[in-house]
């Protein structure tokens, strides 16, 4: 079932998310819905919070973007990003490596609004799959991107937390605009 994507302005985005420590079939059933939402917005990841529940879980899926590429090794072996997609992550950490890349992001919770990141390159994450397994990931370029923007929202951060102050003064208007009319919605 697709869910309506929250946005900017809602206090849940910035909920760090609960740890969950049992994988029943609600969960199982939130993790699909996830997937199917993120599907039909054309995004390459999606966060619990982003449909109003703040718990450790987030779906990824780089494979439809072919312009900007990725490694990835599953518990040490490595795997085609195209193939290995989507992944959900249950109660996901992510160490960085040195290096860092700046590059254009966006957020399914900030509808039209982009900006230059620094992240870095290449990360390692942990998680739970919804089988309970323990995996490491080991990736860089789009995927690493994406980890660090979902494991972010699990915190309660934001990609306009990572922004330059230029780009977001820059982008002050929009913000504000953004948050008024989400919380005007909320009030309904």
């Amino acid at each position: 079932m697709t869910r309506e994507i929250v946005r900017y302005g809602d206090p849940v985005l910035r909920a760090k998310g609960k740890r969950i420590e049992k994988v029943d079939d609600e969960i199982r059933a939130l993790a699909a819905d996830m997937i199917e939402t993120m599907n039909a917005a054309n995004g390459v990841g999606l966060a619990a919070q982003q449909i109003g529940h703040a718990l450790q879980l987030t779906v990824v899926d780089v494979s439809a973007v072919e312009d900007r590429p990725s490694t990835l090794r599953l518990n040490g072996e490595e795997k085609d990003p195209r193939t290995s997609m989507p992944l959900v992550l249950i109660n996901p950490t992510v160490e960085l490596h040195p290096g860092t890349t700046i590059s254009l992001e966006g957020c399914l919770s900030f509808p039209e609004i982009t900006a230059d990141i620094e992240r870095a390159e290449s990360v390692v994450a942990h998680a739970k799959t919804l089988e309970g397994e323990e995996i490491t990931i080991e990736a860089s370029g789009l995927l690493a991107r994406a980890l660090q923007h979902e494991v972010d929202h699990l915190n309660g951060v934001l990609f306009i937390d990572r922004m330059n102050s230029a780009a977001k003064a820059a982008l002050g208007s929009r913000l504000k605009r953004l948050q008024k009319e989400t919380q005007r919605a909320l009030k309904l």
